[in-house]
């Protein structure tokens, strides 16, 4: 046997495994970026344009009084009932803005609960009514 007599075979480093590996611990990060944002916050008020055009949008006013009364387009309604009757109000072809007055006198814990009914009908769009200071 002689080793003089065999052919040297050149040094190979194969890449293809490390770039398998790269790619897979991409993908981890990417996927796990996806989950450390949060996307329960409430919809924001996009800027003015001057170019733009206002959209036929149906509006229903739901307020809370500081008793913590709720009225649905000014008729008293309960919380229980509130969705059912919003979503009667609602049109599948366009969504609906629905713009929740509350006194600044209500326990958020009241706001919370109607924002959490409103936000279970599919189609609409919510907004919450301010004033200037």
């Amino acid at each position: 046997m002689r080793i003089a007599d065999e052919p040297d075979i050149p040094a190979q480093i194969n890449i293809v495994p490390m770039i398998d590996v790269i790619f897979a611990v991409l993908a981890f990060l990417i996927m796990s970026s996806l989950f450390l944002t949060r996307s329960e916050g409430l919809p924001v008020t996009l800027p003015e344009a001057s170019t733009a055009e206002p959209s036929a949008q149906t509006q229903v006013v739901v307020t809370i009084d500081a008793t913590g009364a709720i009225a649905l387009n000014q008729l008293p309604t309960d919380l229980n009932a509130l969705a059912t009757a919003v979503d009667r109000l609602t049109s599948d072809s366009s969504p609906t803005l629905v713009i929740l007055n509350a006194d600044e006198q209500v326990s958020h814990g009241r706001v919370v609960a109607v924002m959490d009914e409103l936000r279970a009908i599919k189609n609409i769009q919510l907004g919450i009514a301010t004033r200037r200071p």
